[in-house]
């Protein structure tokens, strides 16, 4: 055998010291697969006993030196906040387990919600009507809040859930010049007779006579009318 072929023998046999599994014992080795195999979703210490088909105690040790080593870490499953729940270190834990973006620590963020909702109000205050990708855009741009189009979108529905906002389409009309016909886009609710809900106040306000400075000199057979408004034809065929 040459030198160079013996080298690489040599290399094969010596043992990697700078894997991290280098040294687990073999119980540690089959906790660790059994997390690992959960991926993003992580097991409950339960399961991994089960799954392990080890003493209870040595499972327990396992995760334990597991942890110290860095393999695995312990997250919190918002479902089950009293069990431990164990997950691979090079897995982020998916939003079935933390709640998404709306969770920190595994604790839903008021906080973080009343700043976004409070603020979401503002802006469409300040403009009139707008739609979630303006409003998100605004708050990019000016750096207000840190937050997804997601997030933008779900505060909106909540709040027009709450009666706090109503979702309109657009008309393109009015202060909708700026929002492409049909869009769906946002008022807040302020002002609005009680009794009216948003759906239908979200109905009529898509409707182009809510918006038409000339609404009252039209009539059926006038020189302005239905049946000769552009916008109005545009309406019923957008929404028809």
């Amino acid at each position: 055998m040459s030198r160079s072929s013996e080298a690489a023998a040599m290399k094969r046999k010596r043992p990697n010291m700078d894997s991290p599994t280098q040294g687990l014992v073999d119980a540690e080795r089959i906790v660790l697969d059994v997390v690992r195999s959960k991926k993003n979703l992580g097991v409950w210490v339960a399961e991994v006993k089960k799954e392990a088909n080890l003493a209870p105690t040595i499972v327990d040790k396992s995760l334990t030196s597991l942890v110290k080593k860095k393999l695995i870490k312990q997250v919190v499953n918002i479902q089950n906040k009293g069990r431990k729940h164990y997950m691979a270190v090079e897995f982020e834990p998916s939003e079935d387990l933390t709640g998404g973006a709306w969770y920190s620590e595994g604790k839903l963020d008021k906080e973080f919600i009343t700043v976004l909702r409070d603020t979401c109000l503002k802006v469409i205050e300040m403009m009139k009507v707008a739609t979630a990708e303006g409003i998100h855009d605004f708050l990019k741009k000016r750096k207000v809040v840190e937050c997804t189009s997601q997030q933008v979108a779900e505060i909106l529905n909540s709040m027009v859930l709450d009666n706090a906002i109503i979702e309109v389409k657009s008309t393109g009309l009015g202060e909708y010049h700026s929002i492409a016909v049909g869009s769906v886009c946002y008022r807040s609710a302020s002002g609005v007779a009680l009794g009216t809900g948003p759906k239908t106040i979200g109905q009529m306000a898509s409707i182009p006579c809510g918006a038409c400075p000339r609404i009252s000199l039209c009539t059926p057979n006038g020189i302005i009318s239905p049946q000769t408004c552009v916008y109005y034809t545009k309406w019923l065929n957008f929404e028809f």
